[in-house]
């Protein structure tokens, strides 16, 4: 399954390393990143695949989130099917 990872906020170094090591760490393959920094704030969207993830998607959603909450940034996690539901309204 596929999902899409963005990363909103003040720029620090080290935030590609530490979301890459996150997926890693949960058997998550990233296969697309785009990343650019608006005066001070990064901006990142990764399109990854989900499928062989070793943990439930609740706890995927909870590692991001504490992740985010650490970096001082948003950092979210949303499936392909939620975005495939809103385009077909």
């Amino acid at each position: 399954m596929k999902a899409v990872i963005t990363v909103i906020g003040r720029d620090t170094v080290g935030v590609i390393a530490r979301v890459s090591a996150v997926c890693a760490d949960l058997n998550i393959n990233i296969e697309d990143v785009t990343q650019s920094i608006l005066q001070d704030m990064f901006c990142m969207i990764m399109l990854v695949d989900t499928t062989r993830c070793s943990a439930a998607p609740a706890e995927v959603r909870a590692r991001f989130e504490a992740l985010g909450q650490e970096m001082k940034m948003q950092v979210t996690l949303t499936r392909q099917e939620v975005f495939d539901a809103m385009h077909k309204i």
